[in-house]
């Protein structure tokens, strides 16, 4: 039987714009599953997005959506970020699929039975933005401690799940299972949070005259879960109706990837809430650390997080994937610069890979023509390091320590580097020792063959490019228990040039008009071909090909580095970014809900390093800046004629 590996990050949560936090967390569950799926093993690998709760019931509202719609249309965010870094999830999750809110309800009606779920009377402070009730000692200021918004205090009856029975059996189990919570510091972490003091029970509920936008509690219909009982149970609901076909199940989870502030929801709500089910729990939580963007926490109003969008169109997926996991060790806080990561570029991709890569390929073009040499001389050295290198990345992969993997891999990549400048090709040849020759330039390309082979799980597009010109064969189907043996590379086939893989970067890559302002004037038109000259008549045929529509603002935000640019995401029947220039006369805070006129057929522009899909309309003279609206309530979307 296949050993198999069922990989998951959390449900972000959907009315979220991905940032560089999302990107990190689903590459490196994107890398272990590749990487067993090299090995020959099984993999199920689950991302999804969490799509209930008051913040999007509050959201859709504004845009005069219903919540399921409205989360139709943002969780398509998540989807093609996925897709611009090449990952490879076998399914997408999202709470509002029925078959997951039928298994929710299916687990709650069990506890409820077992009496692990009980009404009572609750009053505290709650915070709406954060979704979460505080005791008054954690808010003595009246402000959520999290996001620093006043609270309100709500006294109402709620279902409650009776956590506090299990915690003694939790510090054992955490005690006498020593790699179930990974790095050790979270464990310590969490060891020390349920050490402090006992664990109280855990509300589930809230009443539907709060918050309709949840899954309704099977044995009282007056109330849905709260959110983290729903979310939480989407890694167990989804190997019901989302895994591929295997033998016997796929619960528990091997691998629960997640962020360190959402440790304690997983290490002891989530753990809790299995051990009342009678269900196993998963064999590894991992928490990461957080980015930081140069030295300084990232936060819209600074308006510094890492859109990792902008980052794959100047600097690609591979390097974005590369340096996420090559920068920091994972379970560590890093740090996010444009520098640090054109560091990496120059030194480890295009010195050091790109350098042996264009030496290899030139050295074959310039002395056999392009045909792959037939080696005289076996080489032990190469051979046993390549074979190594494999076990390294193996037994680093189990540990999720992403950089050793890497460092094995580069060692690999210096020793074949090194390995020209010692055998020296071109003397070789010169002095017309063909049979050595033949040999060097043969290990060189069988090590890169092993290097693009090692180094696929990590930079998919760029390993799928160099093993292709090797092999002109399709890496997504080699299975390193037959591909890493050396001697695979087959001799006497022509190779064709490599095109260079990662020049050298010497200066940030440059963005399109940095402080290019998208607002139209009163009375300024333009057209797709011709520009029309002030106070010239136009045909209806002309202004028929502008395509505005009606836009409601979801979000909004300040572009780092400019001062009059806001990044909006604007809802015109479809999630559009916008970048406009109107940040001088509108604070982010007071577009959210409103309603704008878009241009939705102009070609996309690249705005301080941000892609913009369109424009904002607006009316302006010598003080003042008027955005165009609608008199009256409309659907997102409704065309203007």
């Amino acid at each position: 039987m296949k050993e198999k590996l069922y990989i998951t990050t959390p449900i972000y949560y959907v009315n979220d714009v991905p940032h560089i936090g999302h990107a990190y967390t689903t590459v490196a569950a994107d890398i272990l599953a590749r990487f067993n799926r090299l090995m020959g093993r099984e993999v199920f690998f689950l991302t999804g997005t969490d799509e209930h709760g008051q913040k999007v019931e509050k959201a859709s509202c504004l845009v005069g959506r219903t919540p399921k719609k409205h989360a139709d249309v943002l969780c398509e965010n998540f989807k093609n970020l996925w897709v611009k870094l090449n990952v490879t999830n076998d399914a997408f999750i999202r709470t509002t699929d029925p078959q997951h809110i039928g298994i929710v309800q299916d687990m709650l009606q069990r506890l409820y039975d077992k009496g692990e779920i009980e009404k009572r009377q609750y009053s505290g402070c709650y915070c709406t933005h954060d979704e979460r009730f505080w005791t008054d000692k954690e808010v003595p200021d009246g402000n959520c401690p999290e996001c620093g918004r006043p609270i309100e205090r709500i006294e109402e009856e709620n279902y409650f799940f009776l956590m506090s029975g299990y915690h003694d059996r939790l510090v054992r189990y955490i005690e006498d299972t020593p790699g179930f919570i990974q790095p050790q510091s979270r464990r310590n972490e969490v060891l020390g949070f349920l050490r402090s003091a006992p664990l109280g029970d855990l509300c589930i509920s809230r009443p539907k005259k709060r918050l309709s936008c949840g899954v309704p509690m099977p044995f009282d219909d007056d109330f849905v879960t709260y959110v983290w009982f729903d979310a939480l149970m989407n890694y167990y609901s989804a190997t019901l109706y989302l895994a591929p076909p295997t033998s016997g199940q796929w619960w528990p989870a091997t691998w629960h990837l997640i962020g360190k502030d959402i440790l304690t929801t997983h290490a002891v709500f989530w753990s809790t809430m299995l051990m009342a089910l009678e269900m196993p729990l998963p064999q590894h939580i991992f928490a990461h650390g957080w980015w930081t963007q140069e030295g300084k926490k990232m936060s819209k109003s600074l308006g510094n997080v890492v859109d990792p969008f902008d980052v794959i169109a100047r600097y690609g997926a591979d390097a974005f994937r590369y340096f996420l996991v090559r920068e920091v060790t994972f379970g560590l806080d890093g740090d996010f610069s444009e520098a640090a990561l054109i560091g990496r570029i120059n030194s480890d991709l295009a010195n050091d890979l790109g350098n042996l890569v264009n030496r290899t390929f030139s050295m074959l073009q310039r002395y056999f023509k392009g045909v792959i040499p037939q080696p005289k001389i076996p080489d032990e050295g190469i051979e046993n390091l390549a074979a190594g290198t494999l076990i390294i990345i193996e037994d680093s992969l189990k540990e999720l320590a992403y950089q050793k993997a890497l460092n094995a891999i580069w060692e690999l990549t210096a020793f074949l580097n090194k390995y020209i400048d010692t055998e020296k090709p071109w003397a070789l040849a010169k002095g017309g020792n063909t049979d050595r020759l033949d040999t060097v330039i043969y290990h060189c390309l069988e090590g890169l063959r092993f290097v693009s082979m090692y180094l696929y799980p990590f930079m998919p597009q760029t390993c799928e490019k160099l093993y292709s010109a090797l092999t002109q064969g399709d890496i997504k189907d080699v299975k390193l228990s037959d591909g890493a043996k050396w001697g695979g590379l087959g001799h006497g086939r022509a190779v064709s040039e490599l095109p260079q893989l990662f020049p050298r970067i010497d200066k940030p890559v440059e963005v399109v008009a940095p402080e290019a302002v998208q607002v139209v004037k009163a009375a300024e038109v333009r057209s797709t071909d011709n520009v029309v000259a002030v106070g010239e008549l136009i045909d209806i045929e002309d202004f028929a090909r502008v395509r505005l529509k009606v836009g409601k603002v979801v979000s909004a935000e300040k572009v780092k580095g400019s001062s009059k640019l806001l990044r909006l995401q604007v809802d015109t029947g479809e999630m559009r970014q916008v970048v406009a220039g109107i940040g001088k006369h509108y604070g982010p805070e007071t577009l959210v809900g409103r309603a704008v006129v878009v241009v939705c057929n102009l070609k996309p522009a690249k705005l301080m390093g941000l892609e913009s899909q369109g424009m904002i309309l607006a009316a302006s003279d010598d003080t003042t800046m008027s955005l165009l609206t609608t008199d009256k309530e409309i659907t997102a979307g409704a065309t203007i004629k």
